[in-house]
């Protein structure tokens, strides 16, 4: 994190230091840029993001009086940690969560089929998908770091609690979306507030009012299966208590166990009863003491002994999509104005630990855009992509859900009869193997389109596939010689990463790719830094341009490198040394041989501000750099100043 290109300033460096403090009024304003319904992970993503703009005026509403307390989701993938990481709060997450290292599968005994036993033990993450571990926490925790983010930021932005979403209509103007709340909290019980937006995205749930508003259906099966859910603290002899398991017993159904954060805490998924076709799970008023005596069984010949309950729930197992997740009907040539999220538009089952993971990344994909659009360097045209990219993906997720969820609940196969119907529990380990990168986060693939390439230079950076995340590696700082993770330089601040890897040249050498690079972006007109940087703001405001050279960082003389890769910025021009970066040969693995780099040609990794590879192109790619740009840029319609959030 850098500070004080501005002027020197005392205090914790996290806070945004400004001028004059604003002071968010109790009252909603008439008008706003977004308003965002919800404050669960969707709706506290796409929050911090926005605060990073201050020039965009936001709100975030919620039903509830206050934020959430304990309970709900805890699991935390490793490309959800990639994401914290951008927004600034992995380190401080990671240090206080329980991290998944390893998971234990248990079948029945073949000698004794009433009794469980150990069949297999295996790593949780394959290694080197992420310089980041799976971790649990209370996803109450995860809240509350966003909700620091947002009050830190230039915005000041907090949630504005004990508003219940009464309708929304969409018209013409400006500002075409007219909501209209209820205030719930005791000292303005009853009062209506009416708001109109440019934009409003739905984050509030399966039971979404958003949605509903929009005529918006969640389509799909139930799996007429009971789950119960409990964090609970126990005495147990059973001896993978720390570790992550997948249960399965003969008649005891099976269980997925969750280690939480603390050294103590036990999440339990225990499977329960079968319900009828159509039948509801509330019906059946299943207890506390019903689900532990459940789990009990399933633990057989190992005790059980629960002496505290800290938060617990009973759902039904199902896999449900809405067809869209904009406001736009099918035909209709419009821009939308009307988003929803997460389990407003997906939902699924909670054992493969997807629902926060991917709702989060629904809203870090969609923030990014709608900042584009609202600081004129993009058309509203261009929210499109958000329903395109994620319905997709969420699709792909549900397939997914769907047959893990099917497997962990279906009978056992007769080890004794191979004509048995039922699931083998091999075939379960076999199948968590296989589909690791689904549960690390990191599986998603975004298929061609004006914002995802071709892949047709992709041999040039074979391990930064085009539509996937930008898979980081370890670097050298050449400034300051300080080890790091290339990766951690992108930050959730709306901004491009144009990474230029070095070909065999001397970087400093005249006419070498690199010096071309840095020319061609500097002063040629159709150069996307040109086009498309306002006047006022600093050199990388859109464009962050690294550099990361083959040589030794000792060999290289900083000062001798292109100006473009030490940007003046700031009101007193101060030289930006931490652009530029090489290999981290005593430690490595060199991130050429790590990531597929074409050594004698170089390569330029297109990043998208949500941290997915968008393009890969030569180092001499000039014209497709500026095309790639041009397919959906605009020239700043208003010049805006873009201020450091």
């Amino acid at each position: 994190m850098q500070f004080h290109l501005n002027g020197f300033h005392v205090g914790d460096p996290h806070v945004a230091k400004l001028d004059h403090e604003p002071r968010q009024s109790d009252a909603l304003p008439e008008t706003l840029d977004v308003l965002i319904v919800g404050c669960g992970p969707a709706g506290l993503t796409l929050a911090a993001q926005m605060a990073r703009f201050p020039d965009i005026s936001t709100r975030i509403v919620e039903a509830k009086d206050g934020p959430l307390e304990l309970g709900q989701a805890d699991g935390v993938a490793c490309r959800s940690m990639e994401m914290f990481q951008a927004f600034g709060f992995a380190e401080k997450l990671e240090k206080e969560a329980y991290w998944v290292n390893e998971v234990a599968f248990w079948k029945p005994d073949a000698e004794n089929p009433d009794r469980i036993v150990r069949s297999g033990r295996i790593q949780d993450v394959e290694d080197g998908l992420s310089e980041f571990p799976h971790v649990i926490l209370n996803q109450a925790r995860v809240h509350e770091f966003y909700l620091e983010q947002m009050r830190n930021s230039a915005s000041r932005l907090t949630p504005d609690y004990s508003r219940r979403l009464l309708d929304l209509t969409v018209g013409e103007g400006t500002h075409p979306v007219t909501v209209r709340l209820e205030r719930t909290d005791p000292d303005h019980a009853g009062e209506i507030e009416a708001v109109r937006a440019k934009y409003v995205v739905g984050c509030d749930g399966a039971r979404s009012a958003v949605r509903a508003s929009l005529g918006g259906v969640l389509k799909g099966d139930a799996a007429n299966q009971a789950w119960g859910v409990m964090d609970v603290l126990a005495v147990t002899d059973f001896p993978d208590i720390r570790l992550k398991n997948v249960i399965q017993s003969k008649d005891g159904g099976s269980i997925v166990l969750i280690p939480r954060e603390g050294g103590y805490l036990v999440r339990i998924y225990v499977e329960l009863d079968e319900l009828a076709a159509h039948e509801r799970v509330k019906a059946r008023n299943i207890t506390l003491d019903q689900m532990i005596g459940a789990a009990q069984k399933v633990f057989h010949p190992y005790s059980l002994e629960v002496k505290d309950v800290a938060w617990w729930s009973v759902y039904e197992i199902g896999q449900r999509l809405t067809d869209k997740f904009d406001d736009v009907p099918p035909g209709e040539d419009r821009a939308p104005h009307v988003f929803i999220a997460g389990d407003a538009c997906h939902t699924h089952s909670p054992k493969a630990g997807q629902g926060m993971n991917v709702s989060m990344q629904d809203t870090f994909n969609l923030g990014w855009k709608l900042a584009a659009v609202l600081r004129d360097q993009a058309a509203p045209e261009f929210l499109h992509t958000y329903s395109a990219e994620r319905q997709a993906i969420a699709k792909t997720l549900i397939d997914f859900d769907r047959e893990w969820a099917k497997m962990l609940s279906a009978p056992l196969k007769d080890p004794n009869d191979p004509e048995s119907e039922g699931v083998d529990p091999q075939e379960v380990q076999a199948y968590f193997q296989q589909h690791g990168r689904y549960t690390a986060g990191t599986a998603t693939v975004y298929a061609p389109s004006v914002l995802t390439g071709d892949g047709r230079h992709q041999q040039l950076a074979q391990g930064f596939q085009v539509g996937t995340r930008f898979h980081s590696a370890p670097v050298v700082r050449l400034g300051d010689a300080k080890r790091m993770h290339l990766g951690h330089v992108h930050e959730a601040d709306g901004r491009w990463r144009l990474y230029a890897f070095a070909d065999g040249d001397h970087p400093a050498a005249e006419g070498s790719g690199i010096a071309r690079l840095c020319d061609a972006l500097a002063t040629a007109p159709d150069s996307p830094v040109v086009k498309y940087t306002p006047k006022a703001a600093d050199p990388d405001a859109v464009f962050d341009l690294r550099a990361i050279f083959q040589q030794p960082y000792r060999d290289l003389d900083v000062e001798a490198m292109p100006e473009m890769l030490k940007p003046r910025k700031g009101k007193f021009g101060l030289k930006d040394y931490e652009k530029m970066f090489c290999p981290d040969l005593k430690h490595g693995p060199d991130i050429f041989d790590a990531r597929g780099i074409d050594r004698s040609r170089g390569a330029i990794v297109v990043v998208r501000p949500d941290q997915y590879v968008a393009t890969v192109l030569p180092l001499d790619g000039y014209a497709e750099l500026a095309a790639y740009f041009d397919g959906f840029l605009t020239a700043a319609v208003a010049e805006r100043h873009l201020e450091e959030a």
